[in-house]
């Protein structure tokens, strides 16, 4: 699967933020790339600059490619309800990114490796597609066979609170979580400024 495989903590210094989880090394400098580091003199960004490194943003703390990308604002474009909510939302209850919310994988890049290496249940069902759109009611579950993985065990015992996430609910003993709803926007964590997205698409 096509999939960002470049350096992780120079895109995170380079858009201002940790995008792949916790990361020592951009602790330690959080200034953007480069030869010469905080000293250099940096221009003003226009707006188009602001807009695209919002939308960077947003496509890397997601996991998702350029065409990926755009394919899901065109969907979120064209449904009913705020174009930058909508967006985010259909992000949210992508397949990977539920698993990871579930506490099943400590990262976003480990749920989707889960998901693709078919660990992964949805109402019952193999579902080895990490972009597939959970609707409200369906039930995501740690396969019997893959339930022995120390990655799933390490993860899930160390796992926060999946009760501060109010559109899903985990069940310890059956090894499942439940997609309730679409959460609303100021529940969603990230800090995405979506109607940057919104603007930089509609040029």
């Amino acid at each position: 699967m096509a999939r960002y495989t470049g350096p992780k903590t120079k895109k995170s210094r380079a858009l201002g933020e940790s995008l792949f989880g916790h990361d020592k090394a951009f602790e330690k400098r959080k200034y953007p790339p480069g030869q010469h580091g905080t000293g250099r003199r940096r221009k003003q960004n226009s707006d188009y600059k602001v807009q695209l490194m919002e939308k960077q943003k947003a496509k890397y703390t997601y996991g998702l490619l350029e065409r990926q990308f755009a394919n899901l604002f065109d969907k979120a474009s064209r449904n009913k309800g705020v174009t930058g909510e909508v967006l985010l939302q259909f992000l949210e209850a992508r397949l990977d990114n539920t698993v990871f919310r579930l506490g099943i994988a400590p990262t976003r890049s480990a749920a989707r490796q889960l998901v693709n290496h078919k660990h992964i249940l949805v109402n019952g069902k193999l579902t080895n597609i990490p972009s597939f759109q959970l609707k409200p009611g369906d039930v995501v579950s740690v396969r019997n066979k893959s339930r022995h993985l120390s990655t799933i065990h390490d993860s899930i015992s160390t796992k926060q609170d999946v009760r501060k996430w109010s559109w899903l609910e985990w069940n310890p003993d059956k090894w499942e979580g439940k997609f309730l709803e679409l959460p609303e926007r100021e529940k969603i964590p990230e800090k995405i400024n979506e109607q940057l997205i919104v603007e930089l698409y509609s040029k």
